[in-house]
């Protein structure tokens, strides 16, 4: 099919959610988790937060091309600084 152009990072992007829940779902397994509340006051597993942390990602770029435009690099690390504080207190 030639009605997407897949590129090798778009294959790497596919790969690393892939592995990102296939790596949780064995987390889940091995080490089973109550839910917790954070600062959302809503009760979060790691699931929930990795969730929090794919969509408010996607948003960041989405802002982040919009305003900024290239330098998409930089977006990365606003997103990693994101995701570690989802992690902590989400």
């Amino acid at each position: 099919m030639a009605w997407m152009a897949w590129t090798w990072p778009t294959a790497i992007f596919f790969m690393v959610i892939a592995s990102l829940l296939v790596t949780f779902t064995v987390l889940a397994i091995k080490f089973p988790e109550s839910p917790r509340t954070g600062i959302l006051r809503i009760e979060t597993t790691r699931g929930d937060r990795l969730f929090i942390t794919l969509l408010g990602s996607a948003f960041i770029n989405l802002a982040w091309l919009g305003i900024v435009g290239a330098h998409q690099p930089y977006a990365l690390i606003v997103c990693l600084i994101y995701a570690a504080a989802v992690f902590r207190w989400v």
